[in-house]
């Protein structure tokens, strides 16, 4: 049974996802060959950190 192709081309078979980790993989040895890093960041770190609330209330013109 051949499933069918997702939006970006691939089909979800075991083979298409061998050749998007192997693809990957080389993707990744590529970038640490070319002297970049990988950081590990904590769980709990977010980009955005947590903003006071805004309250609107009575903010209405009269």
């Amino acid at each position: 049974m051949e499933k069918e192709p997702n939006d970006q081309g691939h089909a979800h078979t075991i083979q298409s996802r061998q050749g998007l980790r192997r693809q990957l993989e080389e993707h990744v040895e590529a970038f640490l060959n070319a002297g970049g890093h990988i950081e590990q960041i904590d769980m709990h770190v977010t980009a955005y950190p947590p903003t006071k609330p805004v309250s609107r209330y009575g903010r209405r013109p009269i």
